[in-house]
């Protein structure tokens, strides 16, 4: 049972190799058996990838057999239209475009599985590749707010500086009444003097000026850092919308780039293995001797080419002798005179006819 399915799968004539020996069959059963694993590989790997596209299992189940049909058809195809000649040359010559279509198979076949057995290492790579991509899009993003930040940050020092400066002030007026107080500076007498008086009501004068500066920079700076958490709180959000595009960032594509930053020897020996799988039917079947069921094919060919011909060769024989009756016929005709008289007066006799048709019609319309 398990022979017979594997001898379909090979495209076999079964009625031709039933007559064969063992040995033949057993040949075909083992080219049949290749065709259906290279096709349940095709199956597995188109499955996986569309896996990593659609993130539905059905989904990828559902395309992955029609793919794993699709490879199973096209191998049957290849394998069973390669016919044994006489001339190694012309095997090799109308195998050559199968070879080709069968290294495309293989290189479609395997790249998915080598993305599955190098899928923690893909992963790794991929990571790196989200973490530089986030890096990326933060400093990009930043680029948008950070010299708006940075000013704002200016005129909030800028305000700081404008109080320190009139503290600065106010204290050295301070001082100098103070001083003048104590009678070490100015008119260096002691006591709260006319000079005293006229020193300590401008540093409260400074002072007044200084509070209603406090109070006006502090709102103002307020308002300034408001603006910076909100500028901060705009760019956080920018930057959490953004990330789960890159985090996302493990498609079909992206998985094949990441592959491909993997040393490629490992990559390269598993795509040589499914090259030699998808191929080995066809190396089988060139490199094989002729054997039974090759010449019986031929033979049965040759039979269903000749008995086509002597079909084409009589029907052109029966054409050719029918033309030359029918020719001889229609010019012993011609010679007959009596078939002319009869033609001649029955052609009389229409015309007459027809001439009186046409008088009774004018009759009438007048």
């Amino acid at each position: 049972m398990v022979q017979q399915f594997f001898i379909l799968c090979s495209g076999a004539d079964t009625s031709i190799l039933k007559t064969c020996s063992k040995g033949e069959q057993n040949k075909y059963a083992g080219i049949g058996a290749t065709v259906f694993f290279t096709a349940l590989m095709a199956f597995i790997a188109c499955s996986y990838a569309l896996y990593t596209v659609f993130d539905n299992v059905y989904t990828a189940v559902f395309f992955g057999l029609i793919w794993g049909l699709l490879i199973f058809n096209l191998d049957r195809f290849i394998v069973s239209t390669i016919k044994k000649r006489d001339s190694f040359g012309n095997e090799l010559l109308q195998a050559t475009p199968r070879l080709v279509l069968a290294i495309i198979i293989a290189v479609v076949i395997s790249k998915p599985l080598e993305m599955k057995i190098f899928e923690k290492e893909i992963n790794q790579v991929l990571l790196e590749q989200k973490n530089e991509m986030t890096l990326a899009n933060k400093n990009q993003l930043a680029l948008q707010y950070t010299p708006t930040i940075e000013k704002l940050n200016t005129d909030i020092a800028q305000l700081k500086n404008e109080i320190t400066i009139k503290t600065a002030e106010t204290d050295e007026l301070y001082n100098t009444y103070i001083t003048e107080a104590e009678g070490t500076s100015g008119t260096l007498k002691l006591g709260k003097g006319p000079v005293y008086e006229e020193k300590r009501e401008k540093h409260d004068a400074v002072l007044a000026e200084l509070n209603t500066l406090k109070e006006t920079n502090a709102q103002k700076i307020t308002q300034i850092e408001n603006e910076i958490s909100t500028l901060n709180t705009e760019y956080t959000n920018v930057v959490k919308t953004s990330q789960p595009v890159i985090d996302g960032f493990d498609g079909l594509m992206a998985r094949i780039n990441a592959l491909n930053e993997l040393p490629w020897w490992p990559s390269f020996f598993i795509f040589l293995l499914f090259l030699a799988i998808e191929t080995s039917p066809i190396i089988a079947k060139l490199l094989s001797p002729k054997g039974t069921y090759d010449i019986k094919l031929e033979e049965e060919e040759s039979m269903t080419n000749t008995w086509a011909r002597q079909k084409i060769q009589q029907r052109e024989q029966i054409l050719l002798a029918d033309t030359a009756l029918n020719e001889k016929i229609y010019n012993e005709i011609k010679r007959e005179e009596e078939v002319y008289a009869y033609k001649k007066k029955k052609a009389e006799e229409l015309l007459k006819l027809q001439a009186d048709a046409f008088k009774n019609l004018q009759v009438k319309q007048l």
